[in-house]
């Protein structure tokens, strides 16, 4: 972000989570007088952030944080995880609505948004690119969709905002779902891919998307950018390079996706396991983004590769795996709960044994 083109003040709604937390601190690095607007604080919230505990949806609380702002950086969501279609409606779309109305009201001059490439859902073809039309098949992708026609919308009405769509975010402090496979790992269990595990999929280490969120806060003129990893490979790949990064015994092996598919939506529907749709949906299918506009228009280049992502995420979970996690924190900053799938831990690490490495 040029200093030129800093802002005032930001406001990061969201900010206590695991992305915001981020956008957080690469603001204050920056420079910049930053804000936060959270239902909950987070413990490593640099001094210098303000923090307003507010809720998206409250008009007032809105209002409140948007005092004195001339930039913002929106990244309140409910997630995947929280398998809540009234919570997604409620907050990623009510909230978005709310925030971009106030912001026109308190003459914001920049709003980024924060997005999802479950917008697209499974895609038809890859790269996704800017032009590919938004297919979401589940109830979160379809919010967050929601949520970008609000920001058109808010366009057409004279308010600059900009949106900004991340690949699957990875890095250290990253847990959810990523917690029960670095579970995995650890104790050296079977890693299930579906099929062969050839689908190519991209994930974005939480720097780079923080970054090209900062760079389109500090470009005039609404646009929208794709942002993932520039180097990744296949779903197979990535995670048995991370197995042997691990050196725990860990190993991919294959399941049928006619099988599984169904068998992990059933579980994920009955509460017996942490997966949404969103995750049944992508983990066997390909996706990734094409990058050029935000190299060309933002002068962005990922830092990390899926793999740096992967490692660095993992070599966290290790180090803190035996500390308590923090309640009240964001569901990405704390493993999910893995239900049933602990009992597919423990038949996968006695099928290794049964069939040691060739």
């Amino acid at each position: 972000m040029s200093t030129g083109d800093a802002p005032r003040r930001a406001l990061v709604t969201g900010g206590s989570g695991y992305l915001g937390s981020e956008v957080v601190r690469q603001l204050v690095a920056a420079g910049v007088d930053v804000r936060v607007l959270d239902v909950v604080d987070d413990p490593g919230r640099p001094a210098s952030a303000d923090l307003v505990v507010g809720d998206i949806r409250s008009s007032a609380d809105v209002r409140s944080a948007l005092d004195g702002v001339d930039v913002v950086l929106h990244n309140v969501a409910q997630v995947p995880l929280a398998k809540d279609p009234e919570l997604f409606e409620s907050v990623n779309v009510g909230g978005t609505e709310v925030l971009l109305r106030a912001c026109a009201d308190a003459g914001v001059r920049k709003v980024v948004h924060t997005s999802s490439s479950a917008v697209f859902g499974v895609p038809r073809a890859n790269p996704v690119t800017r032009d590919t039309e938004p297919r979401p098949a589940e109830a979160y992708g379809r919010a967050k969709l929601d949520a970008e026609h609000l920001c058109a919308a808010a366009v057409s009405r004279g308010l600059d905002v900009s949106i900004v769509r991340p690949r699957t975010v990875v890095g250290p402090g990253r847990l959810g779902i990523f917690g029960i496979l670095f579970d995995w790992i650890a104790d050296g269990a079977a890693v299930p891919v579906l099929g062969r595990g050839d689908n190519r999929y991209q994930f974005v280490h939480a720097h780079d998307i923080a970054t090209a969120c900062l760079l389109a806060a500090a470009r005039p003129g609404p646009s929208v950018y794709n942002i993932g990893s520039e180097s990744f490979g296949t779903m197979r790949a990535t995670l048995e390079t991370l197995c042997a990064h691990a050196g725990t015994g860990a190993r991919v092996v294959g399941l049928p996706k006619a099988v599984m598919r169904p068998l992990v939506q059933a579980t994920g529907q009955l509460g017996l396991s942490p997966l949404g749709p969103y995750h049944w949906l992508m983990y066997g299918e390909s996706m990734w983004f094409d990058v050029a506009p935000a190299r060309d228009e933002l002068g962005w280049r990922s830092r990390y590769s899926t793999d740096d992502a992967m490692r660095e995420a993992y070599d966290w979970f290790l180090q803190r795996r035996d500390q308590p996690e923090q309640a009240g924190t964001s569901v990405h900053r704390r493993s999910a709960p893995q239900g049933v799938l602990r009992m597919g831990k423990r038949a996968s690490r006695a099928l290794l044994v049964r069939q040691p490495r060739a």
